[in-house]
């Protein structure tokens, strides 16, 4: 336990003093919320979580606005689109990015104040048309909820008119990008994509940022960070708990991807080529190093970038050296991938 401790405070004092007093505040925050029977106290985090409304007047360089899919199950995407006419007055396409966020399938949405600042910046940065999925939350919906949700956003979209997205927005050429939990959900709507025959729509990438998968069997990262925030192996516990169907165990398929009960994708054919980030103080970091050779030995186009000093979520301090280093990773990702893939379809051509 020592060691654990250890780790957790060597890795907080490299943060910001700012930074270190929101990882403190969020945990207590998060077990407020986190009841010992598996139910959230949705009253607190209604309270606590800031919304941010959509706007279709540019801020900051991305207008954004909000489109309704299912009512019933409150399913809507937002969409964020980058105004870049003139910074590159001859670029004719920008790719679509399928954005997921994070929160152990339990905590946040599409308008959440973290993850509405998270496209944004992405579309901002990245150049390309975000669309941020707000699919539902466990323990009211279980697994495999918002699986069903992230792909029916993205089959959604195949089938909207071409006027509802910016004329730029090239859905011949897609990505996926998941943070955490979200790159969970993003593996698996990935599977689901590449069996599917869209109408205009082609996945050509996914990024999997510190993506949540687990296992019955304990991992060397897991027992060394056991304690390390944001994401300790207790809350871990607690999320699966929470997600999983009711009696099952994280060698489900949906946490243990590659595991006893998991799917060899190796005949997914239109599976797409992945980047895995892995953060060095991230608990989750050998299940992340399996899944990437998982694929590689199902014969993917995958590979993976690792961050030092990187804690679970790193995603979140924009003002730090990993952030930026990501980004760099995310656009030559994606420039390599876009240009690799020529356009199928363009918005606005004849």
């Amino acid at each position: 336990m020592s060691s654990s401790i250890s780790a957790c405070e060597i890795s907080s004092s490299k943060l910001p003093w700012k930074y270190r007093l929101l990882l403190r505040l969020g945990t207590i925050i998060t077990d407020a919320c986190c009841r010992s029977n598996f139910t959230v106290n949705r009253w607190l985090t209604g309270i606590l979580d800031w919304k941010i409304p959509p706007s279709t007047k540019p801020i900051d360089g991305v207008s954004s606005f909000d489109l309704t899919i299912d009512t019933s199950r409150n399913l809507w995407v937002r969409i964020f689109n980058p105004i870049i006419d003139g910074e590159h007055p001859n670029l004719q396409s920008v790719p679509v990015i399928f954005y997921f966020h994070g929160g152990g399938f339990v905590f946040s949405y599409a308008d959440s104040a973290l993850f509405h600042m998270a496209a944004h910046r992405l579309a901002k940065q990245l150049h390309a048309v975000v669309i941020s999925v707000n699919y539902r939350l466990a323990p009211e919906f279980r697994c495999p909820c918002q699986y069903d949700d992230g792909f029916d956003a993205v089959k959604f979209i195949d089938e909207t008119d071409e006027g509802i997205l910016p004329e730029k927005a090239d859905l011949s050429r897609c990505f996926i990008l998941g943070e955490s939990a979200g790159g969970n959900l993003g593996h698996h709507v990935a599977v689901r994509a590449s069996e599917y025959t869209f109408k205009k729509l082609k996945l050509i990438g996914f990024i999997a940022s510190q993506p949540f998968f687990g296992g019955e069997e304990r991992t060397e990262s897991e027992m060394r960070l056991r304690n390390q925030p944001p994401l300790s192996l207790r809350l871990c516990d607690w999320f699966w708990k929470a997600f999983l169907p009711e009696g099952e165990n994280r060698d489900h398929a949906a946490a243990n991807v590659f595991g006893p009960n998991g799917r060899d994708v190796s005949e997914v054919v239109k599976f797409p080529a992945t980047v895995v980030f892995v953060g060095e103080l991230d608990l989750l970091q050998d299940g992340q190093r399996k899944y990437y050779e998982g694929l590689k030995r199902m014969g993917k186009n995958v590979k993976m970038v690792e961050f030092p000093n990187a804690i679970h979520g790193f995603f979140a301090f924009w003002d730090l050296p990993q952030y930026s280093s990501m980004i760099k990773e995310m656009k030559d990702f994606i420039a390599t991938e876009f240009h690799n893939s020529p356009p199928l379809i363009v918005h606005g051509s004849s």
